[in-house]
């Protein structure tokens, strides 16, 4: 949870926090956008140092040592008084966000095969609370001497650095989970594997890289990457845009609204649903099921912003938040990807390089993604091509080309365990060792 909440608390204050540098208002934007993505570009320069460093020392010195440096760094972003000494913060923590690859290996070595997807589903479960999390204490503890008089007054130091509370306050949440991880975690590498994991233990990054089924998966994983941040990046400047540009046209307190319902649906169907359907459908076929559903999803909001634009309100306002719900069932597609990230591993003892590989690519997408897709969808409205509406053609046409990838699946990816199998407690990657 530590990672994106130092994500994203500071999206709320960073336009006012660029501008008080002496930024003007036409650049503000931009440098908005460099910021923001020097984290994710930094993290994806060194997410494989990290995996390395996992498979070799440990995961828990590993991640003791990025959460400890998130800490610091983290906190002090809101001490920043010119923008170099911004991007200089905002890229030291990216430095150390590494603590995402340990997190997730641990977890897979901590269950069965059998017991990974419900581990995993509530491990998105937590992520989505921080994506929640992060901009509230972003926002709620900025400018603290305007939001809380009576206790900040203007001469004290956090009147001098009026965003310092906010990024203190995370700092101290990523501090609580380094201290919790010293005291309280136990190593999940297993130092004792027998002689021919060993030897899968040295393999180079690009002897993994070549493995079977690896590439495929990680091509999977990047696109699945790649719809997820492309929505999520146009789907608020959708709901802002107005009617008659083809958009909803909603207030700010109704897209607040959107998202919220939108992260709540997202978080019961990881937690009630997807651990049921990965046992009756298998990995492989409930993401297959996933991409054809991300397709419809896509296609349904330009033709609810038609239902707008042929003023049939009523029939907008009950179609909606139904459609809404249902379609945030394709977050199950990432939970469904990070399972066949895992069960392509040559060897537990490679399974955090594995998922460094994975994110070095997410983090890639993350870091052009947004920009990408909103420069589309911005030209869309602009020029009214397809009535406001080509980002939605670009996404489904996008999508088919997931349903496309899923065809060539690795079976060691399907996901389709069987109870008989022999496999150790612990062992994540399904191996009976």
């Amino acid at each position: 949870m530590t990672e994106p909440i130092a994500y994203f608390a500071i999206f709320p204050f960073m336009p006012e926090m660029i501008f008080r540098t002496g930024v003007p208002q036409s650049s503000v934007g931009f440098w908005t956008g460099i910021i923001e993505s020097l984290f994710s570009l930094v993290q994806m320069v060194l997410m494989i140092f990290y995996g390395r460093a996992a498979d070799r020392f440990g995961r828990k010195p590993v991640l003791i040592f990025s959460l400890a440096g998130m800490s610091v760094f983290t906190a002090l972003f809101g001490m920043s008084q010119t923008l170099w000494q911004m991007v200089l913060c905002r890229c030291l923590a990216g430095c150390f966000a590494g603590s995402v690859v340990t997190v997730r290996t641990m977890i897979s070595e901590n269950c069965t095969k059998q017991s990974q997807a419900k581990a995993f589903s509530w491990y998105m479960f937590t992520r989505n609370l921080g994506i929640f999390i992060g901009p509230l204490i972003g926002g709620g503890l900025a400018n603290p001497t305007e939001q809380f008089p009576n206790v900040f007054v203007p001469g004290s130091l956090f009147g001098k650095y009026r965003y310092a509370l906010s990024t203190y306050a995370t700092g101290a949440v990523c501090l609580s989970a380094t201290l919790t991880s010293l005291f309280g975690l136990k190593e999940t590498l297993d130092k004792t594997a027998d002689s021919g994991a060993k030897a899968k233990s040295q393999l180079s990054t690009t002897e993994v890289l070549k493995s079977p089924g690896v590439p495929m998966v990680l091509s999977i994983f990047g696109y699945v990457m790649l719809l997820g941040l492309g929505y999520t990046a146009v789907n608020p400047v959708f709901l802002y845009t107005d009617v008659e540009l083809g958009g909803w046209g909603f207030s700010d307190q109704q897209i607040a609204g959107v998202l919220a319902i939108a992260g709540a649906s997202q978080s019961l169907w990881m937690l009630l649903a997807f651990p049921f359907l990965q046992k009756r459908l298998g990995t492989g076929n409930l993401l297959r099921v996933c991409a054809v559903a991300w397709g419809l999803m896509f296609a349904g909001y330009p033709i609810l912003n038609e239902v707008l634009r042929h003023g049939s309100e009523t029939a907008f306002w009950a179609i909606w938040p139904p459609f809404l719900v249902m379609g945030s069932g394709v977050a199950m597609a990432y939970a469904c990807v990070q399972l066949c990230l895992n069960d392509i591993s040559p060897s537990s003892t490679v399974l955090a390089t594995v998922n460094a590989l994975g994110l070095t690519v997410s983090s890639a997408v993350r870091a052009f993604a947004p920009v990408a897709f909103t420069s589309i969808y911005a030209a869309g409205v602009k020029g009214q091509i397809l009535d406001g509406h080509l980002i939605w053609a670009l996404l489904i046409l996008l999508t088919l080309g997931l349903d496309v990838l899923c065809f060539f699946l690795p079976r060691a990816a399907e996901g389709r365990y069987k109870a008989s199998v022999p496999e150790r407690e612990g062992d994540g990657t399904g191996r009976a060792t």
